[in-house]
């Protein structure tokens, strides 16, 4: 397969300033001193401030210095006050070019500082999930709002209990880094919760809990827990004011399997409810060999085109038909991708767990650390 090559923006600007130099001579030569072009050769360390080193600025402010002196020469210009009036500008140039690249420098360390540790908070906030749990494949795919972020208000995980394979995903309210924070109370209380709690409803209430205590104001987190249980053939979810997940039949049926009553999203009271009132309600679903179950935030189904059309998900679940999950979950992101044609508005996670027959298992007690893991 043949590939097609990139344009090199950075190769350009390299080049430029001994392309911008090398003009200035030719035209200055050819068409004399009366133009006045010479003092443009200060724009080769311009450009090279740019992009370069401060050495390779200076460097090349010191040969246009040369060159400039040079030309001053040839055209007689030292004569009167334009030699040096050049000579000044772009010894001027050269010396602000200097002090922009160092400057850059700094900056650029400092970037790649922060990008180092927001790289190592991801590997622990969103750390990848095992492309194996059971008789499940699972793949996911996450795509930040906010340029050159990793990690933003979107969670999700998925952990092997002794009752079977327990997933989360979930939307915090909000951006950020206190939308990070959130995340990260969450799925900590969920990772340590989920081996321990006997039920669904028990761990939503601990959740509630955790997220209570660390939540201030009307913030909140909808979410989304299943269990998938191999042995019964379902899937067992308490729906926290998330979006239905979209459940593919062998046949390519597809449905949005509702609540019968949405819980509260987390923080807004649940653990109240859970002592006061009517606890939240789990609701069981087939879930069998040769079926898909995709767990996504709103970012997908409220991504806009130009016109303002929202996602159709449930016509594009056709793209889901890859062997491979992640390669098939990774051509639904793209056509989010293209569908928004730009960045999106929020944040888009996606869950899929695909149930195969081939891996029925005799019992899925374990550690899903123990499992084959990929970052998807």
């Amino acid at each position: 397969m043949t590939t097609t090559p990139r344009w090199d923006g950075s190769a350009v600007l390299s080049w430029l300033p001994a392309v911008v130099m090398a003009v200035v001579a030719v035209v200055d030569l050819t068409a004399g001193p009366g133009v006045g072009f010479l003092p443009l050769v200060s724009l080769g360390p311009a450009f090279a401030g740019l992009i370069g080193t401060w050495r390779r600025t200076a460097f090349i402010g010191a040969v246009a210095l040369l060159l400039c002196f040079g030309l001053g020469l040839y055209d007689g210009l030292f004569d009167g006050r334009r030699g040096y009036t050049a000579m000044a500008s772009v010894g001027g140039v050269t010396a602000a070019g200097v002090v922009a690249a160092v400057m850059r420098q700094r900056r650029e360390a400092e970037l790649a500082s922060v990008r180092s540790i927001a790289e190592a908070a991801q590997r622990v906030l969103l750390r990848p999930v095992p492309r194996r749990a059971g008789p499940l494949r699972v793949a996911v795919s996450y795509t930040s709002a906010v340029a050159e972020a990793r990690i933003g208000g979107d969670l999700y995980e998925v952990v092997v209990a002794p009752r079977g394979v327990r997933v989360l995903i979930g939307d915090v309210q909000g951006k950020g880094l206190a939308a990070v924070e959130t995340a990260a109370v969450v799925l900590g209380a969920f990772r340590e919760a989920a081996h321990e709690e006997p039920d669904l409803v028990k761990l939503v209430a601990r959740l509630e809990r955790s997220v209570a205590r660390e939540l201030q104001g009307e913030k909140f987190v909808t979410a989304l827990l299943a269990e998938v249980r191999p042995e019964e053939e379902t899937v067992v979810m308490v729906n926290c004011g998330h979006p239905a997940p979209m459940l593919i039949s062998r046949d390519g049926a597809i449905e949005f399997p509702e609540p019968p009553s949405y819980a509260p999203p987390l923080g807004l009271g649940l653990g109240l409810g859970i002592h006061d009132g009517e606890p939240p309600q789990s609701h069981r679903v087939g879930f069998s060999p040769g079926e898909q179950l995709l767990l996504y935030t709103d970012g997908v189904t409220e991504a806009r085109d130009g016109e303002g059309h929202f996602y159709p998900l449930k016509d594009r679940a056709g793209l889901l038909r890859d062997d491979d999950a992640q390669v098939a979950l990774e051509e639904l992101r793209g056509d989010v991708v293209r569908h928004v044609a730009g960045p999106l508005h929020d944040d888009a996670a996606m869950l899929l767990l695909r149930y195969h027959r081939d891996e029925m298992p005799a019992g899925v007690e374990g550690s899903a650390d123990s499992m084959e893991r990929d970052h998807g």
